[in-house]
């Protein structure tokens, strides 16, 4: 008898079960193989910043002021039959309460994403102030050595003195009348 072989790690191709994800292939009772969706969540978020955009402006508080103000009125002046919220406005009040209800984690979200926003530019702005400031650290760096450089650069009132002194060394003693005269040159002796 041939002793079985176990699966090798790298050749078993059966798929890992993650256990802290959902599946993604759901079975009904009939068998047929269901695809799980996942909800749009840019999608979702787009909405919610358009909601509380909308509702931080001065034409919603506008049209809510409008609604309210036609309800209370309606349910106050209009014939007994027609009246469908007695005074305390209960309907109202629920109605109301539920759209704050919904509002809050809306407003919430796209604060949400508007801090994501806000990070991710932070940190795009915080990248390149630190290639700036690499760069400025860099011609600093380079300025200096150009100064160096410079400083130990043979100026023309240098070489020519340096060649003055030159002539007088190489020319007799007696023999001064061969050195040339700077016109206009400054002695730097």
């Amino acid at each position: 008898m041939t002793p079985e072989k176990k699966p090798d790690k790298k050749t078993d191709e059966r798929p890992r079960i993650r256990l802290d994800q959902p599946a993604e292939v759901r079975r009904t009772v009939t068998g047929r193989a269901v695809v799980r969706r996942e909800p749009d969540q840019d999608r979702f978020g787009r909405f919610a910043e358009q909601f509380a955009r909308f509702m931080g402006t001065a034409r919603f508080l506008i049209y809510m002021t409008l609604f309210v103000g036609v309800w209370i009125l309606w349910n106050l002046l209009a014939p007994e039959d027609l009246r469908f919220d007695d005074y305390p406005f209960i309907f109202l009040t629920l109605m109301l309460s539920l759209q704050a209800s919904y509002a809050a984690p809306l407003i919430l979200l796209a604060q949400n994403r508007q801090e994501l926003r806000d990070r991710v530019v932070n940190e795009q702005d915080r990248q390149a102030n630190a290639r700036a400031h690499a760069d400025m650290e860099f011609l600093a760096r380079e300025v200096a050595s150009l100064r160096m450089a410079i400083g130990e650069v043979a100026t023309r009132d240098f070489l020519r003195s340096e060649l003055r002194d030159l002539l007088d060394q190489l020319a007799p003693e007696g023999d001064e009348a061969h050195v040339p005269a700077d016109e206009g040159a400054a002695d730097p002796t």
